[in-house]
């Protein structure tokens, strides 16, 4: 079976464990050899987007930025993980519109997430420091009807991953992982 393209969108709030779910899933689609391409939130900032701000229709720029260039990516062949925030319900679901689009609520509870919180952002918001920062200021609407819901201050990251592997596979994104037999 040929790998075809879509988009996996990981949303949920900073500090969930979207960027080291994203990567474990991009080293399995790759053990299997698929075409992978993994937009991180923080990356596309520095690079596509540089320049917007945190406003509510920067944010949704941004968000249809790399939903964009996701949906090229994957109308020619390539899974495109996008790792990010993106906060409104109603931009994500405009993505959803799109084509082959699985959505992913990496979901953990806000006080985990400040835990886990090395850039120490949540500590700056609470503080003053940076306004509308999402789930202080600003809100995260959740998913209504996510895809795959990952929840990752009670599953460990490679339960997380077997997860996300098992409902593409389960949808036909994927197929099995190949099972190699030696012979002496």
């Amino acid at each position: 079976m040929k790998n075809q393209g879509f988009v996996l969108w990981l949303t949920g709030l900073s500090g969930s464990g979207k960027t080291t779910l994203a990567k474990g899933i991009e080293h399995e689609l790759k053990e299997r050899g698929c075409t992978v391409e993994l937009f991180d939130g923080d990356v596309i900032r520095t690079n596509l987007s540089k320049g917007l701000g945190f406003s509510r229709e920067d944010r949704d720029t941004n968000i249809r930025r790399v939903g964009f260039v996701a949906n090229l990516l994957s109308r020619n062949g390539t899974i495109v993980i996008a790792a990010i925030v993106s906060p409104y319900r109603a931009t994500r679901d405009e993505l959803r519109r799109t084509s082959n689009f699985v959505e992913v609520y990496v979901n953990a509870p806000l006080e985990v997430c400040e835990a886990r919180d090395v850039k120490g952002l949540y500590a700056m918001a609470r503080a003053g420091e940076i306004i509308a920062f999402t789930g202080i200021d600003d809100p995260y609407e959740e998913p209504l009807n996510p895809d795959i819901v990952c929840y990752t201050a009670e599953e460990t990251v490679e339960e997380s991953v077997a997860k996300v592997i098992s409902q593409l596979e389960h949808r036909e994104y994927i197929g099995e992982k190949p099972q190699l037999e030696y012979v002496i």
